[in-house]
This record gives C-alpha cells, sequence and structure tokens, in this order.
C-alpha cells in the first residue's frame, strides 16, 4: 500500500500534470494526486467529496486505510499515510456532496463539527448544485479536485457497488449507509461545477461489477472455454 501511494507520487512529480484522472481501486487511490494537485496549486486546492462516506476515519475506529483518506489529506486518519501529504488540505475547501448524514459515527461527526467541513445531503442536492455551488463562490475556489465514490449511487439504480453485492455474507448496510443519489443527479452537479470552476482532479473509485465477477466464474467452469473439455462425453462413442 505504502509503496503503490510513494510510486504515485513519484510519477506525478515526475511528470507535473496540470490535471490527473484517476480510476480506481479504493479511496485510498486518490490520495497522492489530491495531495500533489494541492502542492501543484500552492495549497489551494479545493476538494468535493462525492461519497456516501466521509472517510475521516483513523487506526482506532476502524482498520481499512480506504476509510481514512480524506483525514489523511486533512493531516489526521494514518500517522503514516498523512506523513506522505506534504501540504495539507485547507478544511475551508472541502465539502462532502451526497453524505449520509444519518449514518455518521461520534467520531466521524467530532470530526466534521471540529473542522467546519461543509456537507450537502442528497435531499440538499435532488433537484440542485445550488449549495456546493454557493460553497464555491464563497470559498473563492480556483482549482477543485472531485473525489467521486461510486457507492454514493442508489444500489437499486447503479448495482456495481459494494450495496449491491449478490447474496453477501453479511450485512452490507450494518456497518455503512447506502447511498441515495441518482447516476442523473451526480452528473448533474459534476457539470455544474465544471461551469463554475477550473476542474483539475477527478477520481472515480469502488467500482464493484459483480454481474462481471459472476458471468466471469460462470464461464470458467465451462469446458470449451476453460479449456478443461473431457476426451469424450457418454454417448459419444458409436456401438462396435
Amino acid at each position: 500500500m505504502m509503496e503503490q501511494l510513494q510510486a504515485t507520487s513519484e510519477v506525478l512529480n515526475h511528470y507535473r500534470p496540470d490535471r490527473v484522472v484517476v480510476f480506481g481501486g479504493d479511496c485510498l487511490v486518490d490520495q497522492a494526486p489530491f495531495a500533489y494537485l494541492n502542492e501543484r496549486y500552492n495549497g489551494q486546492l479545493a476538494i468535493l467529496w462525492i461519497d456516501a462516506h466521509p472517510d475521516i476515519k483513523n487506526p482506532k475506529e476502524y482498520c481499512n486505510a480506504h476509510t481514512m483518506v480524506l483525514a489523511n489529506l486533512l493531516g489526521e486518519g494514518d500517522a503514516m499515510l498523512a506523513a506522505e501529504v506534504k501540504v495539507h488540505i485547507d478544511p475551508k475547501k472541502v465539502m462532502f456532496a451526497g453524505l449520509r448524514g444519518d449514518g455518521l459515527t461520534p467520531q466521524e461527526a467530532d470530526f466534521i463539527e471540529r473542522h467546519s467541513l461543509e456537507i450537502a445531503t442528497p435531499q440538499a442536492l435532488s433537484l440542485s448544485s445550488e449549495s456546493v455551488l454557493e460553497w464555491i463562490r464563497l470559498n473563492e475556489v480556483e482549482h477543485l479536485a472531485i473525489h467521486f465514490d461510486l457507492d454514493v449511487l442508489d444500489p437499486t439504480e447503479f448495482r456495481s457497488v459494494f450495496f449491491g453485492e449478490p447474496n453477501p455474507a453479511s450485512d452490507p448496510y450494518e456497518a455503512f449507509p447506502a447511498g441515495k443519489m441518482s447516476v442523473a443527479q451526480v452528473v448533474r452537479l459534476i457539470q455544474d461545477v465544471s461551469r463554475a470552476t477550473d476542474v483539475v482532479g477527478l477520481g472515480i473509485t469502488e467500482h464493484l461489477p459483480w454481474d462481471a465477477i459472476t458471468l466471469k466464474e460462470m464461464l470458467s467452469d465451462i469446458p470449451i472455454l476453460s479449456g478443461n473439455e473431457t476426451e469424450s462425453l457418454p454417448g459419444d462413442q458409436n456401438p462396435s
């Protein structure tokens, strides 16, 4: 994990792109690109975190690093991962979009309150992007990176997310609430903010194509496709 993060940083610092698009992978893939872009734009990068979950946990709260990435970018989260961020993001330049406020843990709620992080709920964004556009205007956002976690989408509309897993071993809704936004709402939001400011980064994460995985597994069990054909099948032999 750390090797991949550092290798990504090395590539970005070598080529020095003005814009970065990332396809994940889990949410942690956005740490190195967003940290790089904040350096590239002199600590003035703003982040729109389109996600059903805030990703601001720490190792005491949860074991998986992908739940801490935004906290790392803000200088908290996991100490080793946060140390890889040379210039921390200004909390005033962070806004959540699509966040399920009803599913926040006490630690997450405290983090958001301490840093005065702005939130636009799915309900607030259902018909208009105005709450996000107002944040852009008030904070004079010139350069924006967008984190788009696909699990912000309602799994009844878009099933290739964690919550769309067929026959899960445990209840996927138990620890994390599912997204409530539609594809059309997210596309409209990204279009609106792209007209309002310079979008220099986009990370699309947490794609879990369950149907494609099931199809691959199914096809691998079919002899003519797997290369495991038997030499002959019952009934194939001609009687003597």
